[in-house]
């Protein structure tokens, strides 16, 4: 379970969507709309590895996740997390953000360790510290 409260825990369970921030060098935040999986109590991110929340995770593990739902009232639940960037078990992981957004239009390539290798892929792995978030 990543959170005590259930309905936060069910939250980010049943949706699919977050803005990931990381920090620059600079300390000023950079934001991306990212897609997400559940791993047990963490949550994995498959990303290029050429990607500026890669570069800035490398460099500063601190990162937040904003869960959004799907339709209004737009509810959601932030998770302050260290992140670390991964080479192994890429095709694992992958499918499991590909599984979450099943029914979004994205779907798994036909020739998944190619596509991970020719876009120099990474797993993004987010463990929680703190989780908060608003559920009307």
């Amino acid at each position: 379970m990543l959170s005590e409260n259930l309905q936060w825990d069910r939250f980010i369970s049943e949706n699919r969507w977050a803005v990931l921030t990381t920090l620059r060098n600079s300390g000023q935040p950079n934001s991306s709309v990212v897609a997400y999986a559940r791993d047990g109590d963490e949550l994995v991110i498959s990303t290029p590895g050429a990607t500026f929340k890669r570069a800035s995770i490398e460099a500063d593990e601190r990162v937040n996740l904003c869960v959004i739902s799907n339709a209004e009232p737009f509810n959601f639940v932030a998770i302050e997390a260290k992140a670390m960037v991964t080479r192994a078990q890429l095709e694992a992981d992958t499918r499991k953000v590909f599984a979450n957004i099943a029914g979004s239009g994205h779907t798994v390539p036909d020739n998944l360790p190619q596509w991970l290798e020719q876009q120099s892929r990474v797993i993004l792995r987010l463990s929680p510290v703190r989780i908060y978030g608003v559920i009307r």
